[in-house]
């Protein structure tokens, strides 16, 4: 696929990226209770490098040293984010958790700032600030009091900051695909380390039919068919509209949840939606279109 094709693509996919993610929460409701959150992603980013390394086969003429520490640092990057915000969800509620690893789109356009010196405009602030203001609508759940688990929650945010402005400056004149594959290997070796040496949580057998389907559909389609499409889509965008896009996955798991767990949305989480959407357009067009030429 060409350079230019991929541009065009690169927000269609990051949007696809998030629907495909919002489809997991209500997938993963119960799975939980079978699988062992390291194994479980151990698993998803194993399979989804092995995957990924065969069809891209041909992109392995490309690889030197540089490429092996960028994309072990991404994978580190993003072990610790999943692995951070994860236990957080241990002593918070989903919708808090929602809520707080959203702060990422605030920090982003000023992480971006503090390393590359290109200050974020009014646009990009109001943006970030009505995605988070929707996301926490959309998330509410009749009160709000910091736990242990929020704090992780929001360290969580902070490094999945981190993990976008990463992708963002590594990805430029590199190959995405295999810096992609070399991610996920390195994020499934981190959680295998974790699963081995830590919580001993490999299953010698028993798991139910139900969760195999789980986790072989997180590792295909969440893994390496949305998160490559999150690494395509940074390359081709800029941190600040790319960590706004990615904030969608918060609404998209409402509306799976809605469709398929029987949840009740509420006045508030339309109210968020709405404010979503009005941050996508702030953020896309600096509603431009209502304004005299």
């Amino acid at each position: 696929m060409s350079e230019t094709v991929l541009k065009k693509l690169s927000k269609p996919m990051i949007v696809l990226a998030t629907l495909i993610w919002g489809s997991t929460f209500f997938i993963l409701k119960d799975t939980l209770d079978d699988v062992d959150l390291m194994f479980l992603l151990a698993f998803r980013f194993t399979l989804a490098a092995g995957i990924l390394a065969l069809v891209f086969w041909n992109h392995w003429k490309v690889m030197d040293l540089r490429y092996l520490w960028q994309g072990t640092m991404l994978g580190v990057l993003l072990a610790a984010a999943y692995t951070v915000q994860n236990y957080g969800l241990m002593d918070t509620t989903p919708g808090k958790n929602a809520f707080f690893t959203a702060v990422y789109c605030v920090i982003v356009p000023f992480l971006y700032w503090a390393v590359d010196k290109l200050r974020p405009n009014r646009w990009n602030v109001l943006a970030a600030l009505l995605c988070v203001a929707g996301i926490g609508f959309v998330s509410w759940d009749g009160g709000l009091s910091l736990t242990v688990g929020d704090l992780l929650t929001l360290l969580s945010g902070f490094i999945y900051a981190c993990h976008i402005l990463a992708v963002a400056k590594f990805s430029q004149g590199r190959d995405i695909f295999i810096l992609t594959v070399l991610q996920f290997a390195t994020t499934g070796l981190c959680c295998w380390v974790s699963t081995i040496f830590i919580t001993h949580g490999i299953p010698v057998g028993g798991l139910p039919q139900r969760a195999w389907w789980v986790l072989f559909y997180l590792a295909i389609a969440a893994t390496a068919v949305a998160l490559l499409f999150q690494n395509i889509g940074q390359k081709y965008t800029d941190p600040s509209s790319a960590a706004l896009l990615l904030s969608l996955e918060a609404p998209f798991g409402v509306a799976f949840s809605v469709l398929f767990a029987s949840e009740q949305p509420s006045s508030l989480m339309y109210l968020g939606f709405f404010l979503i959407f009005l941050a996508v357009v702030c953020s896309e067009t600096q509603f431009k279109f209502l304004r005299r030429k």
